[in-house]
């Protein structure tokens, strides 16, 4: 049996799948995001509860907003920064007496989809979560691939790439940087575009992207002007993945992969930034949706 966890800022899941990848047990519970103990215990009681309830004991992977760093052994880049400068999976293993395996969450979200997901088949799979935030991860031949710098994947704080003077020097990053893909792509980052562009009174009402959408579909002219140009930047993008690693599928995860116009609007653009002009790169939404991140955690122990 194994176990996957996907920690994330506001709820922890767990998974239990058999050695037919069938899932037998799910559980999920907020996450309190101000104790690195908390977390480390709540994990640990997750798993407690999931072995007793299958009669089963089972190996441990957890997807993270961060990585562990390979100089350290400790979380590093995590936007729940009580697990920042924590050595999480040897803390668990320690709890749980047995090894525990992290990994950053969009890589679990690449592995699952590579294993049986909408990449399964291909060779190398490039996953995008296009959410709260932008993140990425890799899998060749449905095995994730980390990087030396375990940052493969982190195409969300490359700056948007073919950048007209209306984008400009582009928002500021939490990271530090300017202009990160991060801020235009993100659900959060259309949505700040679409503020930007209804600037009539400032500071504009909070709309989601979910309302923009709506908007959209219903006619609205700034709405459907703002999704445009999320497809293109989108398509500038990915376009940019494809020149570097050019991979076989392109799978989006997060709210704004349930998008369906994104999938009519981007594949098109490619062509016009992909080098040679010539980009046949299918752009597919993730199959198993949310559980894909939990799902990749728990394939972090393969066969």
């Amino acid at each position: 049996m194994r176990l996957g966890v996907d920690l994330g800022g506001t709820k922890t899941e767990i998974i239990a799948l058999n050695d037919n990848g069938i899932e037998i047990y799910r559980k999920r519970v907020d996450t309190d995001p101000r104790s690195y103990q908390r977390i480390v215990g709540k994990i640990a009681e997750l798993v407690t509860e999931a072995e007793a309830a299958t009669g089963q004991v089972g190996s441990v992977g957890i997807g993270i907003p961060g990585t562990v760093s390979s100089r350290t052994g400790r979380v590093k880049n995590a936007n729940t920064n009580v697990l920042n400068d924590h050595p999480l999976d040897r803390d668990l293993g320690g709890m749980l007496d047995r090894q525990v395996r992290c990994m950053n969450d969009a890589n679990c979200l690449a592995l699952s989809e590579a294993v049986d997901g909408a990449g399964a088949g291909y060779c190398v799979v490039f996953a995008a979560i296009l959410g709260t935030g932008c993140g990425a991860g890799i899998a060749i031949d449905a095995k994730p691939w980390s990087g030396g710098n375990l940052v493969a994947g982190e195409w969300g704080h490359n700056p948007l790439p073919w950048m007209s003077g209306g984008e400009y020097p582009g928002p500021p990053c939490w990271c530090g940087k300017t202009s990160c893909i991060e801020k235009w792509v993100s659900g959060t980052g259309f949505a700040e575009d679409y503020a930007r562009a209804t600037r009539e009174a400032w500071p504009p009402p909070k709309v989601s992207a979910q309302q923009i959408i709506a908007l959209a579909r219903e006619g609205n002219e700034v709405a459907r002007s703002a999704l445009n140009r999320y497809a293109d930047r989108l398509a500038r993008s990915l376009a940019q993945v494809i020149n570097i690693l050019d991979p076989d599928v392109i799978v989006l995860g997060g709210g704004m992969s349930n998008v369906e116009e994104l999938y009519e609007l981007a594949p098109p653009l490619l062509p016009r930034y992909v080098f040679g002009g010539e980009a046949d790169t299918p752009i597919v939404r993730s199959r198993h949706g949310d559980s894909s991140g939990v799902r990749g955690a728990a394939w972090l122990w393969p066969k």
